[in-house]
């Protein structure tokens, strides 16, 4: 998308910044992004102010160019461009200017930010749910940095959580984000692969359990319903024990902090996730990562943008992975094992097996792996690896 946006501005200006504002907005719906960060990106972008107002749904909220949030005190300017929510609906989505004519850039900015704002509002607001458990605006709420903390005091209440408890924000690579007790994160990593394992209650009995807020439903007894896609640790509403199982999913698990600073585990359980991969011979590693064991690992993600240029040794990973269908699955047994023999064990091959394949795969990469450095640096690349490409 990068090197499109390139060419096209080289022939066409307007369309090389289309192209780019297009791919900035899939990026926040992929990062599952609220609406203040929607309308915030809509408004730096325009290099005006940027305005949301669904009166159906009770929602207006107004950004600045700078990014400071300031709601409206008037009503819209009819002269203003604008985009709806829905096919053929009442204008909704507003960019504060006036003085120019319509751009092509302004009409995609509406166009991507108002299909991204709606799948949002879809989310969390498109229909009354059957109970508070069942709404994924409240689980929104509590995990939003940018929301009052009596907001999120109430969200957590409706939600039956006790404020003191502590608890870990939990994101999965698919479907809405969950909230689990502090040692419920051992059901979701029990089985010491990385994979999800069968679990079991996750809150202290006579508490108010955190459960499957906004992703699952419950019976009377605590227990999934029926119609429940999954079911993840959660306790009975009496907070005793309840049978959980678990799918086998990609999660990033944040730190246990207490459940009116979940936004922080929330954001750093977004960054454990970038660090998790299928584990297949495609993509090998742990499926299941938490944050607070990263340390020092997790300033990678910071530095490292999704989708952006591979590093080289990046670049000569994947290389040496098209050459051969054992390459990556061999190449992580080494760096995530404490030797060779270890590793050997882990890809299932014979020694000697191994140290063929390694010395294959040393001339492919150009840098040896059997040493502290080169194990290291391989390390490394695979990380690169699966931050470059942001999952």
């Amino acid at each position: 998308m990068k090197e499109l946006a390139g060419r096209l501005a080289a022939l066409d200006p307007d369309a090389g910044a289309a192209v780019q504002v297009i791919a900035y907005f899939d990026r926040l719906a992929e990062s599952r992004a609220g609406l203040e960060a929607l309308v915030r990106g809509a408004a730096v972008l325009a290099g005006c102010p940027a305005r949301l107002a669904d009166a159906e749904r009770r929602v207006v909220l107004r950004v600045e160019p700078d990014g400071r949030r300031r709601d409206p005190e008037t009503e819209a300017d009819a002269d203003w461009p604008s985009a709806p929510l829905v096919p053929g609906g009442p204008p909704a989505l507003w960019l504060e200017r006036a003085e120019a004519g319509p751009s092509v850039v302004d009409a995609v900015i509406l166009e991507r930010a108002a299909g991204a704002v709606r799948a949002v509002l879809d989310r969390t607001r498109g229909r009354a749910p059957a109970a508070p458990a069942d709404d994924p605006a409240l689980v929104e709420t509590l995990l939003d940095p940018t929301a009052p903390e009596q907001a999120r005091l109430h969200a957590a209440r409706r939600l039956g959580l006790d404020p003191e408890l502590r608890v870990r924000a939990v994101a999965p690579a698919e479907g809405p984000p969950r909230i689990v007790a502090a040692d419920g994160a051992a059901d979701l990593t029990g089985s010491g692969d990385g994979r999800p394992s069968h679990g079991g209650s996750t809150a202290p009995r006579g508490r108010p359990g955190t459960g499957p807020a906004g992703s699952a439903r419950l019976d009377g007894g605590g227990n999934p319903g029926p119609g429940s896609s999954h079911a993840y640790p959660g306790p009975r509403r009496d907070g005793g024990p309840g049978p959980v199982t678990l799918r086998s999913e990609r999660l990033g698990i944040g730190p246990a902090v207490p459940v009116l600073d979940l936004p922080r585990s929330w954001a750093a359980a977004r960054l454990a996730l970038r660090f998790t991969a299928e584990g297949d011979d495609l993509d090998p590693g742990q499926r299941v990562v938490r944050a607070d064991e990263l340390g020092g690992i997790a300033l990678l993600a910071e530095l490292v943008v999704p989708g952006a240029e591979p590093h080289p040794d990046v670049r000569a990973v994947e290389t040496a992975a098209a050459d051969a269908p054992w390459m990556l699955r061999t190449l992580h047994a080494v760096a995530a094992t404490a030797s060779l023999r270890a590793a050997a064990a882990e890809a299932g091959v014979h020694h000697s097996t191994l140290q063929d394949r390694l010395a294959h795969a040393e001339h492919l990469l150009g840098w040896p792996v059997r040493t502290p450095q080169g194990r290291f640096r391989l390390q490394l690349a695979l990380m690169l690896r699966h931050l470059t490409r942001g999952h």
